[in-house]
């Protein structure tokens, strides 16, 4: 008899994420999960998702630390999932060296269901990729392994430029914290931003970064004399629904703007005008969730000016438009539940 069914019936009311723990993992990796997705509740206070981990065989798991984890359930347990989370692991051997699954890995994998969703932290994307889960698909990995992912998985469109991506059913992260970021993007996209805030407020992390990786890439250390370009960016934020210049926001930071446009793009991996849509955007969602403005106000309080304005940026950013994101958020949060098709944002 399977272990975990009688203990685990109770709960099957909640989104069910189950961690695939390999041999090698790193232990905080493996932690991400269990915090972001365990944090979030819904008004009521119940949780909304359950966590599990699994190995390939019950019982100890090997870490790259100076300890072992002890994983109680099989790979069987992979079948019952409605989201599957591979960490990293520093001792994958042929997936990572030759693009091959080990029997026991391939046969683990076996046990996942069509339509679960996948989602991968730093290099656990080689587990999915060997796998064949991403062949035609975006992702991406740690920028340090993304020239040899590409060459390993020439049928993967690999950006090593982003924090994570977002495939629909396939989600990959870069590297060890940026599996936080995808984390908690995927509880915003299936519960809202005001969840994921608040799971980040109890993390002590922020619910969004901005940029990609371009900001973890080693570069020669800037000139100490240096502004960075956090005022204005602080500036921007208390301004978002005026009319904003490029000249102001360096002057913020007594720059030229040809300076300052390039300190940007450093510091945060956008261009200031790309980072301003975005934090409008982001504004817009936590009206169109949190209060009941007709949609021009939406597009004034955002930034955005005018209804249209806003409607081609919310559809180009989520995929849906302004009234179907209100329509679901706004209908979640009164009944507590998740979105119909979260993987439709």
């Amino acid at each position: 008899m399977v272990r975990y069914d009688r203990a685990m019936e109770s709960k099957r009311n909640a989104h069910r994420v189950v961690v695939l723990a390999l041999t090698g993992l790193l232990p905080f990796e493996l932690g991400i999960p269990h915090r972001i997705f365990g944090r979030a509740k819904d008004a009521a206070g119940r949780p909304l998702y359950e966590i599990l981990t699994c190995g390939l065989a019950p019982g100890p798991v090997r870490t790259d630390a100076d300890f072992a984890v002890q994983v109680e359930h099989g790979p069987e347990l992979l079948a019952t999932a409605d989201t599957v989370v591979v960490p990293a692991s520093y001792e994958l051997g042929p997936v990572y060296e030759e693009a091959r699954l080990t029997p026991e890995l391939a046969a683990a994998l076996a046990y996942i269901r069509s339509g679960t969703r996948l989602v991968s932290i730093c290099t656990g994307g080689y587990v999915l990729a060997a796998a064949g889960f991403l062949d035609g698909r975006r992702a991406t990995t740690h920028w340090a392994s993304a020239e040899h992912f590409q060459r390993l998985f020439p049928a993967v469109k690999v950006d090593a430029g982003v924090l994570y991506t977002d495939d629909g059913d396939v989600l990959t992260s870069a590297g060890v914290a940026a599996g936080i970021d995808l984390c908690l993007h995927i509880v915003r996209r299936d519960h809202g931003a005001a969840v994921a805030n608040e799971v980040a407020r109890r993390t002590v992390v922020p619910p969004h970064r901005d940029g990609g990786q371009a900001q973890f890439i080693e570069r020669p250390v800037p000139e100490p004399q240096l502004a960075s370009t956090t005022a204005a960016r602080a500036w921007v934020l208390d301004r978002l629904h005026e009319p904003l210049r490029l000249v102001d926001m360096a002057r913020q930071e007594a720059m030229s703007v040809r300076t300052f446009t390039r300190r940007f793009r450093e510091e945060s991996g956008v261009s200031p005008g790309e980072w301003i849509v975005g934090q409008r955007v982001e504004r817009a969602r936590r009206l169109l969730e949190q209060t009941d403005l007709p949609m021009e106000q939406v597009a004034r309080e955002a930034g955005f000016g005018t209804a249209q304005s806003l409607r081609k940026h919310v559809q180009a950013t989520l995929g849906v438009s302004p009234t179907a994101y209100r329509r679901t958020f706004r209908e979640n949060t009164a009944t507590g539940g998740a979105a119909e098709h979260p993987a439709s944002f």
